[in-house]
């Protein structure tokens, strides 16, 4: 891989096989979710804390935006989405990413 400053998978895992790497990765991880207030009160999930080394942030936020019929962007290493949907959210990281639910912290707003 031409890496611009990037760490490869097959330094990361020495030589273990990329799907036993990724699963490790995933289940090492933390991953936070939590919902920020915006501009007259519009509501946006953020997913912090996926590694863009192990998963294809923008592929992901179109799978998610897909599943949860919203819009939303890939930004500074996280995902953005429209309205509020932590629970689904972290259901869909869990079932189809694979990553334990200890290891997705949802973090309640402030107000």
């Amino acid at each position: 891989m031409g890496s611009k400053g990037k760490i490869s998978l097959e330094s990361v895992c020495g030589g273990l096989p990329e799907e036993l790497c990724v699963q490790i990765s995933s289940e090492q991880q933390i991953v936070k979710i939590r919902v920020e207030k915006r501009k007259f009160g519009k509501e946006v999930t953020v997913i912090e804390g996926l590694d863009g080394d192990v998963y294809n942030l923008k592929e992901l936020a179109s799978r998610l935006k897909s599943k949860l019929a919203v819009g939303g962007t890939v930004k500074d290493n996280h995902i953005e989405l429209q309205g509020n949907h932590k629970a689904r959210v972290k259901q869909i990281l869990v079932e189809e990413l694979g990553i334990p639910p200890e290891n997705i912290i949802t973090i309640e707003s402030e107000e």
